[in-house]
C-alpha cells in the first residue's frame, strides 16, 4: 500500500467518510453535543495538513481522524479531546503555534495540544537519554491533565494499526517501544482493551510467522472449543435466569499474545495449553450497592454446579486493583476435565475494565473513587520523577517496575491496607512508608513473626517494620526491592552518601584496566563517558560501583580499537563471552569482521563462513538459526545478534531504534549450542535410552549432560550441537516419545 496513488475525488471520499464515522460514533455517546466547536477543529486540522501524506499515500488528515474516533468510541472521551486529537500534530507538523490554537479554539484544548507537542515523535528518540527526558515529560503531564497521555495512547494505537507501510527496520522499533511501556501504561490506566491489541500487534510485527499459526490453530480449535463451551455455560445460564437476573454471558478467548507468552513460559507447545477462553457474565444492576452481593450470589451458583480450583478464586471487589479493576474471578473444572476462569462484573464494573477509570476523571464526574484510585498512582510516579535516575534506561525499568506488575494487598499493624507488586518485601513496605524508615530497616515482623527485610510477601499479610539508628543503606538492598518506589528511595538515599561506592568504583575500574595493559587516563576515563552517555566521572565510578555498569571485555574491545589490539587479544574478547554458550567450539576462534556498509533499508543477512562471521551473538539470549532476531549497530560498528524476546533486545529496541537491523540467517550454517530441559520419571535404563536417540538415531553431538534425580522424579540440563531451531524441535519430539519423559523444551 505504499506510496499508492488517490485521485482528488478519492481523497475526497475517503475524507468525508472518515470523518463522518467518528461524528456518528460522538453523537451516540453520552457527552453532550458540541458539533460546532469539532467541525471547527476539522476544517482547521485539514487545512493545516493539506497537501501532506502519510507513508501509505494516503491523506495525512485521516490520521487525526482516527485517533479522533478511538479517543471518543474505544477510550469515551468528549469534544475538548476529540478537537485536541483533531489538532495533536498541527503545531509539531505546520507553522501554527500553541498561541494559534489558544485563540480559535480555547485555553483547556491549547494545553491539552501542547502537552502532546512536548512528547511528539514517540515517547523514544535515537538516544537513551532524550528518550527518558522525553518520557519524564509525558508524565509530568498527565498531573496537569490525564488526557494528554489518554490521546497519546490513541494515536500509538493507530500507528501501530497502520505499521505495515513502515520499513521492517521501523516496524521492530515502534513494535518495541510499544511493548515495553505503552502496553504496560494502558493496562496501569485500565485501557485493557488497547493493552491487549497494542500487545498483539506487537507480537504480529515481531513473530510474524508464529502469530499466524497461533491464529490458525485458535481458529482450527473454534469448533470443539464452541461445543464445550456450550456445555459448560447451559446449566449455567438456567441458574442465572432462575435467579431473575439480565445478563450477557460469553467466552472471551485468550489473546495470540498471551497465549504465546503462556507456552514460552512454561515451555509447552499449543495443545498443551488449556485455558484457551475464560467464560464473562456481565450482569445489570441498578443499585450499585447490591452489585457485591449478586457478584457472590452467581459465585455460589456455579460452584453448586462445577468443582472449584481452591487456589484461583480473586476478590478485587473488596480490594480493587489499583488501577480501578474490579471484578470477582474464580476457576471451575469443566466438563471436558479442563480448568475455565470464570469473570463476574456488573456493566459499571465492565466498563471500568474495558475503558478504564482514566476515562471517569475529574472534569467528567468530579471527585470520587476513581480519581483517588488514579492520584494515588500519579503521587507514586511523582516520586520517581522528583529523584531521576543518572543512567536514563534505569530510569524508564524503575518506572516500568510501576507500570506492569501483578498485585499483593497487605495490611499495616493498624490494619491500613497497602498496594504492592507480587514479589514486594518487608524492605518495600519500609520504603513505602517513608525514605527515613526505608534507609534505617533493620527486620520485619509478619504476622507476628520476625523475618529478615528481605522477606518476600503474601496478600493477606500483616507486616510491621523494624528500626534501628545504626541501621545504614546498603547497595545490595537493591536486590531485595520489587517496587519502583523503594528502588528510586534506596538509590537516592546512596547517592547522598555515595563517595565511598565512588572510590570502590574507581578502584575497581583501575584493577580492571590493568588487566590489560591500560592506565585509566583522562583519555581512556573519557572514551568510557562516552560510550556509557555519562557526563561526570563520578557518575561512571558510582555506577561501576553499585553493579550498575559491567566491567566487560566488549569494552576493551571498543576502547583499544580492532586495529589497535593484537589478533591473539582480539580474539580473546571476541570469543570470550560466547566461545562456551554459541558458537562451533569444534571451529577455530571465532573473528568477526566490521562490514564496509550497512544499508538499513535492507534486510542485514547473517554470514559465518570458515571462522569469520559478520555478527555477533548476544550472550544474554544466545539466538541460533531459525530464532526471530533483530540486528543492533554498537559504536565499533558490529551487529550484535538478540532473539526479538531478550529483554536486552527490548530495552535497545525502545531506546536505540536508530541503529536496530532487520537481520535474516544466511543457508550455509555453522553449529551452535543450543540447551534443552528434560524432566520425567526415573527409571532404570532412561539415561542410556536418551543418549541412544540423540547420538545415534539422530546423530546430533551431545557436548554436556548433566541429569539429577530425586525421589523417582529425574531432571536433566542438556547441551548439543546443532544447525537451527527445526533440528531442537525434532530432538523434543522424539525425547518425548521416551517412556517416562514428561516434558523436553529448548532453554531460553
Amino acid at each position: 500500500m505504499e506510496n499508492k496513488k488517490f485521485t482528488p475525488e478519492e481523497e475526497e471520499r475517503m475524507v468525508t467518510k472518515a470523518y463522518q464515522e467518528m461524528l456518528s460514533g460522538y453523537l451516540q455517546s453520552n457527552h453532550r453535543k458540541k458539533m460546532e466547536i469539532i467541525e471547527r477543529a476539522f476544517k482547521f486540522a485539514r487545512e493545516a495538513h493539506k497537501g501532506v501524506r502519510r507513508r501509505s499515500g494516503e491523506p495525512y488528515i485521516l490520521h487525526p481522524i482516527a485517533v479522533a474516533r478511538i479517543v471518543s468510541q474505544e477510550i469515551g472521551l468528549g469534544s475538548t479531546s476529540i478537537c485536541a486529537a483533531l489538532l495533536h500534530d498541527v503545531v509539531e507538523d505546520t507553522d501554527y503555534t500553541v498561541e494559534d490554537i489558544e485563540s480559535q479554539f480555547g485555553k483547556k484544548i491549547a494545553q491539552i495540544v501542547d502537552g502532546l507537542t512536548k512528547i511528539s515523535g514517540g515517547i523514544f528518540g535515537d538516544r537513551a537519554s532524550a528518550q527518558a527526558e522525553n518520557f519524564r515529560k509525558l508524565l509530568l503531564t498527565m498531573n496537569n491533565d490525564i488526557r494528554v497521555i489518554l490521546i497519546k495512547m490513541a494515536d500509538r494505537l493507530h500507528n501501530m494499526r497502520t505499521l505495515g507501510s513502515m520499513l521492517p527496520s521501523k516496524q521492530y522499533k515502534i513494535a518495541g517501544e510499544t511493548l515495553y511501556i505503552y502496553a504496560p501504561l494502558a493496562h496501569r490506566l485500565g485501557l485493557f482493551a488497547i493493552k491487549t491489541e497494542l500487545e498483539d500487534l506487537s507480537f504480529k510485527y515481531e513473530h510474524p510467522e508464529i502469530y499466524k499459526q497461533i491464529n490458525e490453530q485458535i481458529a482450527a480449535t473454534a469448533g470443539h472449543r464452541n461445543e464445550v463451551y456450550e456445555k459448560f455455560a447451559a446449566p449455567v445460564r438456567e441458574r442465572l435466569a432462575a435467579m431473575g437476573l439480565k445478563y450477557e454471558m460469553t467466552a472471551r478467548v485468550k489473546s495470540a499474545y498471551s497465549i504465546w507468552n503462556k507456552m514460552e513460559a512454561k515451555h509447552i507447545p499449543f495443545e498443551e495449553v488449556y485455558d484457551l477462553y475464560a467464560a464473562r457474565i456481565v450482569f445489570k444492576c441498578d443499585n450499585e450497592a447490591d452489585e457485591k452481593k449478586l457478584c457472590w450470589n452467581i459465585y455460589s451458583e456455579i460452584t453448586d454446579l462445577y468443582r472449584l480450583h481452591p487456589d484461583r478464586t480473586r476478590d478485587w471487589l473488596s480490594t480493587p486493583k489499583a488501577n480501578g479493576y474490579r471484578a470477582l474471578h474464580l476457576t471451575v473444572m469443566g466438563p471436558d476435565g479442563n480448568w475455565i476462569e470464570v469473570q463476574i462484573r456488573s456493566e459499571k464494573m465492565n466498563e471500568m475494565a474495558e475503558r478504564g477509570f482514566a476515562a471517569h476523571w475529574k472534569y467528567k464526574i468530579g471527585e470520587g473513587e476513581e480519581e483517588s484510585e488514579l492520584a494515588s498512582w500519579l503521587k507514586t510516579i511523582q516520586d520517581i520523577l522528583d529523584n531521576p535516575e543518572p543512567n536514563a534506561l534505569d530510569f524508564l525499568d524503575t518506572i516500568k517496575l510501576n507500570l506492569f506488575s501483578s498485585e499483593i494487598v497487605i495490611f499495616t499493624p493498624k490494619g491500613e491496607l497497602v498496594t504492592l507488586p507480587v514479589g514486594a518485601t518487608v524492605l518495600d513496605v519500609a520504603f513505602y512508608l517513608h525514605s527515613e524508615i526505608g534507609t534505617h530497616c533493620i527486620a520485619g515482623k509478619v504476622n507476628h513473626k520476625l523475618v529478615p527485610l528481605s522477606q518476600k510477601l503474601q496478600s493477606g499479610d500483616q507486616v510491621e517494620v523494624l528500626t534501628s539508628h545504626s541501621q545504614q543503606p546498603q547497595p545490595e538492598w537493591i536486590n531485595f526491592l520489587a517496587t519502583a518506589k523503594g528502588k528510586t528511595r534506596l538509590r537516592a538515599a546512596l547517592r547522598r552518601d555515595r563517595r565511598a561506592v565512588i572510590e570502590r568504583g574507581e578502584k575497581d575500574f583501575a584493577a580492571f584496566l590493568n588487566q590489560y595493559g591500560l592506565e585509566p587516563d583522562n583519555n581512556v576515563v573519557n572514551k568510557v563517558l562516552a560510550m556509557e552517555h555519562l557526563q561526570h566521572r563520578d557518575d561512571l565510578f558510582f555506577m561501576i560501583g553499585c553493579n550498575e555498569i559491567a566491567l566487560s571485555d566488549s569494552m576493551i574491545v571498543r576502547l583499544k580499537g580492532k586495529q589497535q589490539a593484537s589478533g591473539s587479544l582480539l580474539s580473546k574478547i571476541l570469543r570470550n563471552p560466547f566461545a562456551n554458550k554459541s558458537k562451533n567450539v569444534d571451529a577455530e576462534p571465532t573473528i568477526t569482521t566490521v562490514p564496509d556498509s550497512i544499508d538499513k533499508k535492507q534486510t542485514y543477512v547473517l554470514t559465518s563462513e570458515n571462522g569469520v562471521s559478520n555478527y555477533i551473538i548476544a550472550p544474554c539470549c544466545h539466538p541460533i538459526p531459525g530464532d526471530d532476531v533483530v540486528g543492533y549497530i554498537d559504536d565499533d560498528r558490529h551487529v550484535i545478534v538478540h532473539k526479538l524476546t531478550c529483554p536486552n533486545a527490548m530495552r535497545l529496541k525502545s531506546s536505540f531504534g536508530g541503529r536496530l537491523l532487520s537481520t535474516k540467517w544466511d543457508n550455509k550454517r555453522e553449529k551452535f549450542l543450543a540447551s534443552i530441559h528434560i524432566e520425567g520419571i526415573d527409571r532404570m535404563g532412561i539415561l542410556q535410552e536418551l543418549i541412544y536417540i540423540i547420538s545415534t538415531n539422530m546423530a546430533i553431538n551431545i557436548r554436556g549432560l548433566n541429569i539429577t534425580a530425586n525421589e523417582g522424579v529425574f531432571s536433566c540440563e542438556l547441551t548439543v550441537l546443532v544447525e537451527d531451531t527445526n533440528v531442537v524441535t525434532a530432538l523434543c519430539k522424539q525425547v518425548k516419545k521416551v517412556k517416562g519423559v514428561n516434558s523436553a523444551a529448548r532453554m531460553n
